[in-house]
C-alpha cells in the first residue's frame, strides 16, 4: 500500500538529481559558469539537492514492511548519482579560487559521498529484505 508513494518519491528524487546534474554540466561547459537554473549554488543545493537526499530515506521508511527489489534498486541509483555528484564537485574544484573564496571543497563534497553511500546501503538492505 505504501509502496507506490515510496516509488514515486524515489523517482522524483532521481529526476531532481538528473536536472541538478544537467544544470551543473551546462554551467561547467559555459563561459559564465552558470547553469540554466537561475540560482546560486547554495540556493540550488538547498532547493534541489536537499530533497534528493531526503526523499529516498522517506521512501524506505514508509515502505519498510513491504518487499520491493525495484525500490531498493531505485534507492541505489539515487545513492550512486549523489556520489557521482560529490566526485564531480571534487574533480572540478579550482583550488586557488576555493582558497580565495574561503570554500572548503572537501567539506562540501564529503557529506554527499557519505550520504550517497548510506543510501546505497539502505537500497541493498531493501533488496535483501525482499
Amino acid at each position: 500500500m505504501a509502496l507506490t508513494p515510496a516509488l514515486i518519491l524515489t523517482v522524483i528524487s532521481i529526476a531532481l538529481l538528473v536536472v541538478y546534474g544537467a544544470d551543473v554540466a551546462v554551467g561547467l561547459s559555459s563561459d559564465s559558469g552558470e547553469g540554466f537554473i537561475p540560482f546560486d549554488h547554495k540556493i540550488r543545493g538547498m532547493a534541489i539537492g536537499g530533497p534528493t537526499l531526503i526523499l529516498p530515506f522517506i521512501a524506505y521508511f514508509i515502505s519498510r514492511k513491504e518487499p520491493s527489489k525495484g525500490l531498493g534498486g531505485l534507492i541505489i541509483i539515487a545513492g550512486i548519482l549523489i556520489i557521482v555528484g560529490g566526485a564531480v564537485v571534487i574533480g572540478n574544484a579550482d583550488p586557488v579560487a576555493a582558497e580565495e573564496s574561503g570554500r572548503d571543497v572537501m567539506a562540501e563534497a564529503a557529506p554527499l559521498i557519505v550520504i550517497g553511500a548510506i543510501q546505497i546501503g539502505v537500497g541493498i538492505l531493501k533488496i535483501k529484505k525482499s
